[in-house]
């Protein structure tokens, strides 16, 4: 009975070569024996790809429902192209951590793996300021503990004035080939050495500090320059302010603003916005009222007549400063009618409505 290749690797018939490796990539993470995976399974997965991932073979599946070239590999040499240390009729050695660690099968094909950059852990704390130093910008300092370079071996993890020397469990390598036999064959895999931590050197001398380890959890004080006119939820990235790691990059730090809103005030993009009551004699005659700014200064405001009971002023430039310009500040006007009048009040209106206003 023909086995349904593009069923065992869960892709369809159209599936480029590309889908086709991600799909293999993924099924072999989960069933590869050495991960505890079913053997059985991942022969079939593996014999699946064999042949899919050959455009010729591919195509004598397709057509016959068979590959040729395939079933004669396989008699002589085992199942999918396995054959005793490595994968391929070549018997080419791989490393399995570049199948576990997010290399991909993409680097075991196309012929070479990039060194990946070992990285600290990124971190982000919540800080809350008020909506003036969000318009204004402002500073502050924060206390975090996390883990960081140890200030007196600076992170190497060897006594200061120790030399280094070279690690006798990896030879200097700083990776360590492990061979398992299994039911498919002898698998050759590599890994980081765990005593150098793939450095490939080891100090001759411990930190008494930190133990050698290169790095501790220790508490830290971090300067915080809020921009001005930023917006609440917003986020500050500091770079290499993460966590650190041992003879690798630190971290990130991430700061999320929270920001009070403000009795008065409105931030639309640069803009500032507020709202003022206006009698209704200064609405009818005009006026000119004082205005207390963002930055508590003081501001003398024209207020024209009005000609209707809601209007807007725009003041130039007194709104956010930005890098990238300065806003407005725009006042909202709204006519405040009197709840009670008093007999005075009333014979002024009366004379006034013989006038049609």
């Amino acid at each position: 009975m023909k086995k349904d290749y593009y069923n065992i690797l869960g892709i369809d018939k159209k599936a480029s070569e590309e889908d086709v490796k991600k799909a293999f990539r993924k099924l072999a993470q989960k069933h590869h024996p050495d991960k505890g995976g079913d053997e059985s399974k991942f022969k079939e997965i593996t014999e699946a790809y064999s042949t899919l991932s050959d455009t010729k073979k591919r195509r004598e599946y397709d057509s016959y429902g068979q590959s040729f070239a395939g079933a004669g590999e396989r008699q002589a040499g085992g199942f999918g192209g396995f054959q005793g240390g490595g994968f391929g009729q070549g018997g080419i050695e791989f490393d399995f951590s570049d199948l576990f660690q997010g290399g991909g099968f993409g680097d075991i094909f196309g012929g070479g793996r990039q060194q990946q950059v070992r990285r600290g852990r990124d971190i982000s704390i919540d800080i809350q300021i008020s909506f003036k130093d969000s318009i204004l910008g402002t500073k502050r300092q924060v206390l975090i503990t996390k883990v960081g370079k140890c200030d007196v071996c600076s992170g190497k993890g060897a006594k200061p004035g120790t030399e280094m020397e070279t690690c006798t469990t990896c030879n200097g390598q700083g990776k360590v080939r492990e061979t398992r036999d299994s039911i498919l064959g002898a698998f050759t895999s590599v890994r980081e050495c765990s005593v150098c931590e793939g450095t490939g050197k080891v100090p001759k001398t411990k930190c008494a500090h930190c133990s050698g380890r290169g790095v501790l959890r220790r508490e830290e004080e971090i300067n915080i320059d809020v921009p001005r006119g930023i917006d609440n939820g917003e986020m500050i990235r500091m770079p290499g302010l993460g966590e650190a790691i041992a003879h690798g990059a630190s971290g990130d730090l991430y700061i999320k603003i929270h920001v009070n809103p403000h009795p008065e005030f409105k931030k639309e993009g640069t803009n500032l916005v507020m709202h003022m009551p206006v009698k209704l004699t200064d609405a009818l005659l005009g006026s000119t009222v004082t205005v207390k700014t963002i930055d508590d200064k003081e501001l003398e405001v024209k207020v024209p007549v009005m000609t209707s009971t809601e209007e807007t002023l725009r003041i130039r430039g007194k709104g956010v400063h930005t890098a990238s310009g300065t806003g407005d500040l725009y006042i909202h006007l709204s006519t405040q009618l009197p709840k009670k009048l008093s007999g005075k009040a009333k014979k002024v209106l009366e004379e006034l409505k013989t006038e049609g206003l």
